[in-house]
């Protein structure tokens, strides 16, 4: 591999005037890039065969199979109008409906512009008809299918929370604003989706639609003062920011930019507008599209505020919160910075997290191009999003689990589930090839190595790529076709793992490039027919996480890798790998190198393991991060640490059920519902609590013979009591008071049978003494007694 210096510039430069094309003479100092830059239409980039392509084409295969008609029922139910077809299970039936619709419709504008599909044009229209009736019928520019439950468990129309909400009643538990689900996430969908079908072929319908809903939401926010509004604003709101910022530049109406600046949650932005990092406890998705708005805000208005927080903020999540596939959070919700190391569990990684990340990521790239950024965008597109979706059966994941033997779960189907990763996973995978060329001034970029073709108006050029990567190092990219040669920069991405070794090579020719901003930068007369060959080094590499450095992952170039442990549907049970010695990649044996697969001998205790590209896991239980050990430490070590993982795993193998508390998902999942009762976050960990007059309640499943129910408690609360109930029936009464100062702790609670016996679940019900509180309870786990032994 070449490095970049003075000497390979001199010979580089000599080799290129031989060519009859010496690269452009440049001050010291000076800069080739542009310091803007915006990606090639993707109406104009087609993908050539890949895993992408094949991504795409899966996904629209699910894109046809929903109805568009059961999306829209509540749209028109509540609007009083008739269902065209009945409404789709999950999440769609419940009080967030409406938000898939929103995504279908991005899904629909960005399939469209991707493949060229008619069809997906046509539903979109058709939508927008749709909701434009419904929109008509109730005659006063709302327009939604979300819900409302009532305090008498009804569920109705969800319009009815805003006028509350303009008369000062304010309810809110965390994700629940007047008994509808993050109600203003739902209607930012909405809005999105029709920004972007209007975006998409100019339907002056969409942007009407999107008007008039707009213009009711502004009549509900302005009779609110601010106290009220940041009440409002402690739910979950999604991008909606963006939304109104977005429909300004449409309309260059001065209304919507004034609303979208005064959307915003000052517990969350007013610290990282201050570069001051509190995520800890936060939800992670709820935060990310609040700083997406705020960098819309800065390309539209030019102020430096809502650049700072969304670049501080980038920074922050990709250095110190992020995991090595590009994800973040556990259980969805941001832990301390640098703590990744204690939270590999089966609860990481929320696909809406890394999408909306990787928007925000094209935001901030835009506003100067740094390869750096790319670095990012290209780890979690690969080894993340490529690995949120099955590629047979197009199924998405909610979570990616990195905890060693967690499987994925692909269990979205075309008729049920319908959660936010479901939707941000159709967005995701309808547009590959939406960031592989960028262009600023004279400059094309090529920012991701993925096979395609692109159509470059500014020069009428046909542009091919063509790669194996990641598997091989090698890209070659050819203007085939140029109406109109001549000079300008071609700039090549190469990643920082690559520690500046890279060769490039001009109609086979090589060639030392200008090194700037992460590119290898090519600035020449270019001529149809020219090729470039870019060649970067896939050694294989350890990545310490965050904070601690004991704790690493394996990654090859920019896919991270992962020790191939067994099929899903096998049980995994035995201790999680471990890493020992002082070289160990040493032991690394490549079995396949096209694959790449690799085979580990005495590096990895207590067995040998084989190595394949993470992503690329569907069906199979991995391993991707393991805890470092001398030779000699992995001696002391080794008793202790078995005994510790066959502990867990004894508890994790006899349990039952498992109750997250304070986490959305699980919480619906459990039917949890709730009084005076709120989610918790402290030291990573989720829970909830209840106040006096209040309780919480969720059902559990149970299967015969005795069972325990494990309760987690933070050891340093403040003296406080409350009742377990288990269908009604008193099991205990808890007192907490300063119990394990500075740990967590679990409190077992033996079930009589007959509380169990011939049922499939019960109801755990937790309620506070009067002026107590109950909790917080860190979760809830229903496992079977151990057998007694007998002598």
């Amino acid at each position: 591999m070449l490095r970049t210096n003075r000497r390979d510039w001199m010979r580089g430069a000599a080799t290129a005037a031989l060519l009859g094309a010496a690269p452009r003479a440049v001050a010291a100092g000076a800069s080739i890039l542009p310091s803007k830059a915006e990606p090639l239409p993707l109406t104009a980039v087609r993908l050539r065969p890949s895993i992408y392509a094949t991504a795409v084409e899966t996904n629209r295969r699910y894109l046809y199979r929903l109805s568009a008609d059961r999306l829209l029922h509540n749209f028109r139910v509540y609007a009083g109008l008739e269902a065209k077809a009945p409404i789709y299970g999950g999440w769609e039936s419940d009080t967030i409906a409406g938000h898939t619709l929103g995504h279908y419709m991005s899904a629909l504008v960005l399939t469209w512009q991707q493949t060229g599909d008619p069809e997906m044009r046509r539903r979109a229209d058709y939508i927008v008809t749709e909701l434009a009736e419904a929109q008509d019928k109730r005659g006063n520019g709302y327009v939604g299918a979300l819900g409302r439950k009532r305090p008498d468990g009804k569920v109705v129309d969800g319009e009815e929370i805003f006028p509350e909400i303009m008369a000062g009643k304010i309810k809110s538990g965390g994700f629940d604003l007047n008994g509808s689900w993050s109600p203003l996430y739902t209607v930012h969908k909405l809005f999105a989706g029709l920004l972007d079908i209007h975006g998409g072929w100019g339907n002056a319908q969409a942007l009407d639609v999107a008007v008039k809903l707009g213009g009711y939401f502004a009549r509900v926010f302005a009779a609110l003062d601010d106290a009220r509004l940041q009440e409002v604003l402690g739910c979950e709101y999604g991008g909606l920011n963006e939304s109104f910022a977005e429909l300004y530049q449409r309309t260059n109406d001065r209304q919507w930019l004034a609303l979208a600046e005064r959307i915003y949650d000052r517990k969350v932005l007013d610290p990282l507008v201050a570069g001051e990092d509190k995520l800890a406890n936060f939800h992670a998705n709820t935060q990310v599209p609040k700083l997406i708005g705020l960098a819309r805000i800065h390309e539209i208005t030019g102020k430096a505020e809502p650049a700072k927080g969304a670049s501080f903020f980038w920074e922050r999540v990709t250095g110190h919160h992020s995991y090595v596939i590009g994800g973040n959070a556990d259980r969805e919700y941001f832990s301390a910075p640098d703590t990744i190391a204690r939270h590999i569990t089966d609860q990481t990684c929320e696909h809406c997290n890394t999408y909306n990340m990787m928007k925000l990521t094209r935001h901030l790239y835009g506003w100067k191009p740094d390869g750096r950024l790319f670095d990012y965008y290209e780890r979690a597109h690969l080894n993340h999003v490529m690995a949120a979706q099955h590629p047979e059966n197009g199924g998405f994941t909610y979570m990616t689990p990195l905890m060693s033997g967690a499987a994925r779960s692909f269990s979205s189907t075309a008729d049920d589930a319908f959660w936010c990763c479901v939707g941000s996973g159709m967005e995701a995978h309808a547009k590959h090839g939406e960031s592989i060329f960028w262009q600023g001034g004279e400059t094309l970029f090529v920012n991701l190595y993925i096979p395609s073709e692109a159509r470059w108006e500014k020069r009428g050029a046909l542009v091919t790529l063509d790669t194996a990567y990641p598997m091989e190092g090698s890209s070659v990219v050819t203007f085939a076709h140029l109406a109109r040669p001549g000079r300008f920069p071609l700039a090549l991405r190469v990643p920082g793992w690559a520690n500046g070794q890279v060769d490039v090579a001009i109609n086979g020719q090589p060639v030392t490039p200008v090194m700037e901003r992460g590119y290898a930068v090519v600035d020449r007369r270019w001529k149809a027919g020219d090729k470039v060959e870019i060649r970067l080094p896939l050694d294989l590499r350890l990545e310490t996480t965050p904070g601690d450095d004991t704790v690493v992952a394996v990654v090859r170039g920019p896919m991270v890798m992962a020790a191939d442990l067994s099929p899903s549907e096998t049980p995994w049970d035995a201790p999680d790998p471990a890493m020992v010695g002082a070289n160990p990649l040493a032991s690394f044996t490549a079995a396949d190198a096209a694959k790449p697969r690799y085979a580990v001998g005495d590096a990895f205790r207590p067995m040998g393991l084989t190595f394949v590209p993470f992503y690329s896991q569907y069906d199979r239980r991995s391993a991707v991060y393991f805890k470092r050990f001398t030779e000699s430490g992995w001696k002391a070590e080794e008793a202790n640490y078995l005994a510790e993982q066959a502990a867990a795993r004894d508890v994790a193998a006899r349990s039952v059920d498992v109750m997250y508390l304070g986490e959305m998902q699980p919480e619906r999942d459990h039917g949890l519902t709730s009084d005076i009762s709120y989610p918790v976050s402290y030291l990573g960990k989720q829970g909830r609590d209840a106040r006096s007059g209040g309780y919480f309640e969720f059902t559990m499943a149970v299967r015969p013979g005795p069972l325990i129910l494990q309760a987690t408690y933070w050891g340093e609360e403040r003296a406080r009591d409350f009742d377990i109930l288990v269908d009604n029936v008193k099991i205990a009464t808890q007192h907490l008071e300063n119990d394990k100062p500075g740990k967590f702790f679990n409190v077992d609670y033996p079930l009589a049978e007959a509380l169990t016996k011939g049922k499939k679940n019960v109801r755990i019900r937790v309620v506070p003494h009067d002026r107590s509180t109950a909790g917080p309870i860190f979760g809830m786990r229903l496992f079977t007694a151990k057998k007694a032994t007998t002598a």
